[in-house]
């Protein structure tokens, strides 16, 4: 788990600590032992599983030469790493903690003049990289590039950077994170290495809560567990919200229909505070996998309907945040919406 900004409050990148994905690490080490390492890497899977702590510790084993002060690209000696660990003390770690590598770039939104994280990527980011790859390393070292995450870009972004990824310089590691891979340019697709993480089983994700936040109580990393979905960073975002009394408004708003509006004015009232917006991000994530679970447990009959609200409820809580929509409105809707769901297609005929 780690510094994931798709996911949780980030981990000091002194740690580093990766739960569940000893095949994905080993996939990496086997192409650098054999000093095969291609150029760039594209790692996958559910938001929060843990994709950016993997790209995290590629990038501070690599311009740690190899988990060593002089090692590179398949010189071990005799006894090659067993995985990416790196002491915290190694000269490249410690730079990487303190966000001051000169070997290390890392693509990500930024904030924008309001303190806001802007919507995408831009191009002109990208094209900044273009002196960073121009310059060999004065050590003759690695240099790494992390996108997190590549969905993020624009179009004009990701054009810019398959450029780089068809004539990579040499020495020159890309790492791409993606959530959703069905996005990105084929061709960016096309000339990656693959990773995919898998969701964790219950005792990983377990694990991960409590190396991370130690603070938790044993009854709430208990609660937040199941919520994870197998990843860990998913239960960080929603510790403290108190979850379950969300869910539970979503099982009234979609067992009783909510005749009155009564539910959903109180959940928007209650969530539209500006001390609830976390619980109110999480809202937002929530609904759109309600309706999911409702469709795939729907009746045939009903199956369209309910894939129409999910839609409608997908796009409504994905640009709430960006759009800056009215909370109090966006969520009167959203629960509208969960509501409308429990009316089955047979008592509309």
């Amino acid at each position: 788990m780690s510094a994931e900004s798709e996911d949780a409050p980030a981990t000091p990148l002194t740690t580093l600590h990766l739960f569940g994905h000893g095949p994905a690490e080993r996939s990496f080490l086997e192409a650098w032992t054999a000093g095969r390492l291609h150029h760039a890497w594209l790692l996958t899977g559910p938001r929060g599983v843990g994709k950016a702590t993997l790209a995290y510790r590629m990038a501070r084993f690599v311009l740690a030469g190899g988990g060593t002060e002089e090692g590179a690209g398949g010189l071990f000696g005799s006894v090659a790493p067993a995985n990416l660990d790196v002491d915290p003390e190694n000269h490249a770690a410690r730079l990487m903690a303190a966000g001051s590598h000169p070997g290390l770039k890392v693509l990500e939104r930024l904030e924008n003049d309001k303190g806001k994280l802007a919507k995408e990527i831009s191009v002109d980011q990208v094209r900044a990289l273009i002196p960073f790859l121009g310059t060999t390393p004065a050590d003759g070292g690695w240099r790494v590039v992390i996108v997190d995450a590549a969905d993020d870009m624009n179009r004009a972004a990701a054009n810019a950077l398959l450029k780089m990824l068809e004539e990579p310089p040499v020495r020159t590691l890309f790492v791409l994170v993606s959530h959703a891979p069905g996005r990105l340019l084929p061709t960016i697709r096309s000339r990656c290495r693959r990773l995919v993480l898998a969701p964790l089983e219950p005792a990983s994700v377990h694990a991960a809560l409590r190396s991370v936040r130690p603070d938790l109580a044993t009854a709430e990393i208990e609660r937040l567990v199941p919520i994870a979905q197998g990843c860990p960073g998913r239960a960080l975002r929603f510790a403290g919200l108190d979850i379950e009394g969300l869910e539970s408004a979503l099982d009234m708003l979609a067992r009783t229909g909510d005749p009155d509006g009564a539910l959903a004015l109180n959940l928007a009232a209650t969530l539209s505070a500006a001390a609830a917006q976390p619980r109110y991000e999480a809202f937002l994530e929530l609904v759109p996998e309600r309706l999911a679970t409702m469709a795939e447990e729907a009746d045939p009959a009903d199956l369209a309907r309910l894939v129409s609200l999910w839609e409608k409820a997908r796009d409504l809580a994905g640009a709430a945040v960006p759009l800056a929509l009215d909370p109090r409105s966006v969520v009167f809707e959203l629960s509208r919406i969960v509501a409308s769901a429990s009316v089955r297609t047979s008592n509309l005929v």
